[in-house]
Formats: C-alpha cells, structure tokens, sequence
C-alpha cells in the first residue's frame, strides 16, 4: 500500500494509524534518508498504541522501549551498528520473538537478522518536489 503524506503532521497520524491495526508479535522495518521523517512516524506509531510518554530516537542507544501503552513498544536504530552481532548483545532475538510490537530504523543494516514475516515501511522524499511531501510505502511480508 502506498500512502503520500505532506506534513509531519499527516506523517504522525499515518503512524498512529497503523498502530491501531497492528497485533503483539509485529515486526516492523522502516527504512529512508537521513531526515525523511522515520522518528515522525514512530512517534505518531507510539501514540496509537497508547504511549504518552516522550518518544525520542534511540540513535545512540540503538533500543529504547516502552511499556505504558496496550502493547510495549520496542524501538531500535541500528544506524551507528558496525556489525549485525552486536544486536545479540541487546537481546534482539528476546525481543522480534517476543509480545511486543518491534519497529526498526535502519533495518537495512542487520537484513540478516529479521525474521521472514515482517512489515516493511519505506518513507521517501522527491528531492525536486514539494519539501514536506512524502511516499509511505508499506509491505507485508511473509
């Protein structure tokens, strides 16, 4: 399915969205450029599962997780990841087999590492268009 956005705003709600029609056990790959608006998304992500605390990137952290809302949440960014391994030190295979709802940025990085069955969320940016307008693409796999 492809979705176009022209706001952060539009790109918040398309994430809130999708998180109401999601179930435990979701993996989720969001891939896109550098400022394209992935942080957007799975804070509106968050705010559909009932998550009212901050949602900040785990750009240096690579996970950061949250239990407040129906389902917990576990956001990773793998970007500074320099070896797919280093995902086994934060317990990654706890938490794509787990009760939560994972969303990944940078999923890309450790392609070698997620299951099979996954959604998959590409959000672009035409660089000679308008400046807030994106394309969400999402792709279920299995």
């Amino acid at each position: 399915m492809i979705y176009e956005t022209n706001s952060a705003e539009e790109t918040l709600a398309l994430g809130e969205k999708l998180a109401r029609e999601t179930r435990p056990g979701t993996v989720i790959t969001l891939s896109g450029d550098l400022g394209v608006g992935k942080t957007v998304f799975a804070k509106g992500f968050a705010r559909g599962l009932g998550i009212t605390e901050p949602v900040t990137s785990p750009t240096f952290t690579i996970l950061c997780e949250y239990d407040s809302g129906h389902i917990p949440f576990y956001h990773f960014d793998v970007y500074r990841i320099s070896d797919p391994e280093e995902m086994y030190e934060v317990g990654f295979d706890d938490y794509i087999c787990g009760d939560g709802v994972c969303l990944i940025e940078w999923a890309e990085l450790i392609e070698e590492l997620l299951p099979a069955e996954r959604t998959v969320i590409t959000i672009s940016r035409d660089p000679e268009g308008d400046f807030d307008h994106r394309t969400i693409t999402v792709e279920e796999l299995s």
